[in-house]
Parts: C-alpha cells; sequence; structure tokens
C-alpha cells in the first residue's frame, strides 16, 4: 500500500513536469537504461538480498538503487503516454 501511496505522489508531482516534454525528449526517456557497471552492481546486491546477506551499508545502498529506478520508472510510464497520446510511440 505505501508503494501505491508513493507512486500517486510522484504521478501529481510530475504531472506538470511531463507536459513540459518534447517528444524526442519523451523518446529518450522512454529508453533510459542503467549503464553496465550500475546495472551489475544492482544484480548483485539483489542476489544478496535474496540470499539474506547484505550488510546494513549495501541494504541502504540497494533501497537507494530501487528507488531512484522506481522514481526513473514513472518517468518513463510518463513519457510512454505521452508518445502513444501523440501518436509517435
Amino acid at each position: 500500500m505505501a508503494e501505491t501511496a508513493h507512486t500517486d505522489v510522484l504521478d501529481r508531482v510530475l504531472d506538470p513536469f511531463t507536459r513540459c516534454l518534447t517528444r524526442e525528449v519523451a523518446r529518450r526517456i522512454a529508453n533510459l537504461r542503467a549503464d553496465s557497471a550500475t546495472q551489475t552492481r544492482v544484480d548483485e546486491l539483489a542476489d544478496k538480498a535474496n540470499e539474506g546477506q547484505l550488510t546494513d551499508e549495501e541494504r541502504a545502498e540497494y533501497d537507494a538503487y530501487r528507488s531512484a529506478f522506481h522514481f526513473v520508472t514513472v518517468l518513463q510510464t510518463k513519457a510512454r503516454t505521452l508518445l502513444k497520446h501523440a501518436g509517435a510511440a
């Protein structure tokens, strides 16, 4: 439930931002991907989390990555929606 509330707040805050996007910027946001070093680190932390072996420091780092990726995912969803409504998906 907390994740849903977090997403709802992001939606409200980001709606005005999204309306400022050009189609090109929306396409670039929709296609964003983590660089390979970042993805490798997140995968390592995820594996350790699944095994219950994260240190407190690693848990904080993993949570920060998860929050950042959630934020980017919301932005990407908004960008894709804008492109769909603009007929440029």
